[in-house]
Order: C-alpha cells, then structure tokens, then sequence
C-alpha cells in the first residue's frame, strides 16, 4: 500500500480519537482499512501458497546435508 494511504489511515484514526469524523471521512477511512486488509490477505495469501509441504524426512534430509 502507498506510504500516502498509510498516513491518511493514521490521519483519520487520530482525529477519530480526538475530534471525531464526518461521514465522509468515515466512510473513506473503511475503504482504506478494506484496501488495506485486502492487501494484508492477498500477501498472506501469496506466502502460503508458496509453501511445499515435504513429508518425506528422508527426501529432507538429504537436501539438508547436500
């Protein structure tokens, strides 16, 4: 996610905590805390599909001393 979108969630948390937000700005911040749970997920995601599950102890083993 953009450094910019980062400092605008933490902008309108901020003023949520002191000052309140308008509806606008309510529904702008949802829609960056989707963005950024979306980003978060897809990378998650990503990772996990990444993983090669060996069940072999002998098959690993071998890589390890090789």
């Amino acid at each position: 996610m953009e450094k910019a979108k980062l400092n605008r969630i933490n902008e309108l948390a901020h003023k949520s905590k002191s000052e309140g937000l308008t509806e606008e700005e309510r529904i702008e911040q949802h829609n960056l805390r989707q963005e950024f749970l979306d980003e978060i997920r897809a990378d998650v995601r990503a990772s996990l599909e990444s993983i090669e599950i060996v069940d072999d102890v002998t098959q690993r083993t071998d890589e390890m001393l090789s």
